[in-house]
């Protein structure tokens, strides 16, 4: 994070002697360079989110689910049925995470390279 602020005070500055100066081509590169930090920002964020969401949800006592659940259902007027653990697996969706996870890995491991 460090590393991200200090690359955004350098970009800031630029900002500024590129305003000061008002030329195009310099504006032009600063504003490139912001939004090149705003995308690697933006796929560190989204690494740590689903690391953080991952780690969430494996610590989340499966009791705990299944009370809150129940009481949703009670609050609603719902019938809660215990068959749902014969419902069928969501596996695709689980691989395309892991895909997206694995893909997010290899641009934070480039970014970390540069």
């Amino acid at each position: 994070m460090r590393k991200v602020t200090s690359s955004m005070a350098g970009v800031v500055k630029g900002m500024d002697k590129a305003m000061e100066s008002m030329n195009l081509e310099q504006i032009s590169l600063v504003m490139d360079k912001f939004e090149g930090q705003f995308e690697d920002l933006d796929v560190q964020t989204g690494y740590m989110e689903n690391a953080m969401g991952g780690a969430t949800t494996l610590t989340t006592p499966q009791d705990e689910v299944e009370t809150l659940m129940q009481q949703v259902a009670d609050e609603h007027g719902l019938e809660l049925k215990h068959e749902m653990g014969l419902a069928p697996s969501t596996t695709p969706v689980v691989e395309v995470q892991v895909q997206e996870q694995d893909h997010l890995s290899q641009r934070l491991a480039a970014l970390r390279n540069k």
